[in-house]
């Protein structure tokens, strides 16, 4: 199995590489059984290495299934493996997008949990099965785009007030298309963005270019920026134009025309804001 990596602090966050959840696969019992094996050895993995590496589970999210597995889990990974978060899947169905949007009450027993265990929750598509998306080329971005408008023409954060998100690829569309989500916002009678959602979701930097991250940190505040890179990233090869890895993500945040305590809130304080277990974690671990 192969895991995804993020880096927000002095401890690694591991979660589930997404297209090894694979809820579209089999049943319902298979999605719960594949589930526990690999957040087990996620736990193995940080069991093994306390010093470095802190849990994410994935949820058991079979297609057209109920969330009663996929609450009782994240009650299992967080109370009894010490996980400090989770992977929510908008679309078990594998680019068929069979299920209600997240902002539908189909999800609140789950937010109901994630509140009152006070972890957010990364949202991120699985496999592709759907030959008009390639999984990480287009299904990903396009999830992470979907999921932003979802939020944004809901009133779920009046509901979960406490409810936190993390949307990766920095943010798919997003930052590009500012504006047209402040204008969409605006002639829909929404709050300003700033008050609508920048509470409740925030962005990594899996983004493979300079340029990119730029516009993430120009667009999007400072405070809702997570320093995200990945093990093995979607793209693995190396840039012709720097020589060096196109996902090896920390050099472009040492490039922004930012000051140390801008870059530091990325690379670890607001990681330990958005993950309040894994700030506790580091506290237990001081010195």
């Amino acid at each position: 199995m192969t895991l995804q990596r993020e880096r927000g602090t002095d401890l690694t966050i591991f979660s589930p590489r997404a297209s090894a959840m694979a809820h579209h696969i089999g049943d319902e019992a298979t999605s719960m059984a594949w589930t526990r094996a690999c957040n087990d050895l996620i736990a193995r993995v940080c069991e093994l290495y306390p010093q470095n590496f802190v849990g994410v589970c994935q949820l058991p999210q079979s297609p057209g299934a109920p969330l009663a597995h996929s609450v009782r889990e994240l009650e299992r990974c967080v109370n009894e493996l010490g996980f400090i978060g989770c992977n929510l899947n908008p679309d078990p169905s594998g680019g068929h997008w069979t299920s209600p949007p997240l902002t539908d009450r189909h999800w609140y027993p789950l937010y109901e949990k994630m509140a009152e265990l006070d972890v957010p929750a990364m949202v991120h598509v699985s496999s592709s099965c759907n030959p008009n998306f390639h999984a990480t080329g287009a299904h990903y971005i396009n999830a992470d785009t979907t999921a932003f408008m979802q939020f944004l023409t809901s009133d779920l954060f009046r509901d979960f007030p406490t409810l936190r998100f993390v949307i990766p690829h920095g943010g798919g569309a997003i930052p590009y298309h500012w504006g047209r989500y402040r204008g969409l916002a605006q002639d829909m009678k929404r709050p300003p963005l700033g008050e609508l959602l920048l509470n409740n979701v925030f962005f990594d930097t899996c983004v493979y270019h300079q340029p990119g991250i730029d516009l993430l940190a120009t667009v999007i505040p400072v405070k809702n920026i997570i320093f995200g890179s990945e093990m093995v990233g979607a793209v693995r090869g190396v840039d012709p134009e720097t020589g060096h890895n196109y996902d090896d993500t920390k050099r472009y945040i040492d490039a922004l025309p930012l000051g140390d305590a801008d870059k530091r809130k990325i690379f670890s304080e607001n990681a330990a804001r958005v993950y309040p277990r894994l700030a506790r974690k580091l506290a237990e671990a001081a010195p």
